[in-house]
């Protein structure tokens, strides 16, 4: 194949300042094909078909410990096993001074490259909420740095050992979708508030 000489080569005629201008701006506001998620609540958001980003659990392994938080009116805590065999495990409590109101045992695993998050819940009593065979997955949709999107969960590290939790809520009796925050710090050594 014969190679061009330089006269030979057409140059297009450079572009005004203004269509770069709008160049960057429409390629940073056009939707990423890899990122076709959309927003469920106000700060989590819903898989709209899109392949699931790559993480690994060393993405998550700083959430190996014990943590203390709020959320929906109570005190929660978390307490995470460090990864082994794909895995972390974790269980969950929300109390309040009259007592536990519910428990979660979690399980965030690796899968096709990407993440997931599986749950559990159940009562004071141990009555399990779902069916036996069923649990609540929150696959990975999307990622940052220091944030992970599960579709209806976000974790958002704030600090060292600070994170957030938003949960995407809705029940048969409201129709629009709420989302509820938990706020946790790590643990100090020592015995739970509860």
């Amino acid at each position: 194949m014969p190679v061009p000489t330089p006269s030979e080569t057409r140059r297009s005629p450079p572009l005004p300042r203004s269509s770069l201008a709008l160049l960057l701006i429409v390629s940073l506001l056009a939707p990423d094909a890899t990122t076709a998620q959309r927003p469920l609540t106000e700060n989590t958001l819903t898989d709209g078909g899109s392949e699931a980003p790559s993480a690994t659990l060393d993405d998550v392994s700083w959430l190996t410990g014990h943590w203390i938080g709020e959320g929906l009116g109570s005190t929660a805590e978390e307490s995470w096993l460090p990864p082994a065999g794909g895995a972390m495990v974790g269980v969950f409590r929300l109390a309040n001074d009259e007592g536990v109101e519910f428990y979660e045992i979690m399980v965030l695993e690796e899968e096709a490259g990407s993440l997931v998050l599986r749950l559990k819940h159940f009562g004071p009593d141990l009555t399990g909420w779902e069916e036996r065979e069923e649990t609540v997955e929150f696959p990975l949709v999307a990622r940052e740095r220091e944030t992970l999107w599960f579709d209806g969960l976000t974790l958002r590290r704030t600090a060292k050992d600070e994170f957030r939790i938003w949960v995407a809520l809705s029940g048969e009796a409201e129709p629009d979708r709420r989302e509820a925050l938990f706020v946790y710090r790590r643990a100090p050594r020592g015995p739970s508030p509860y």
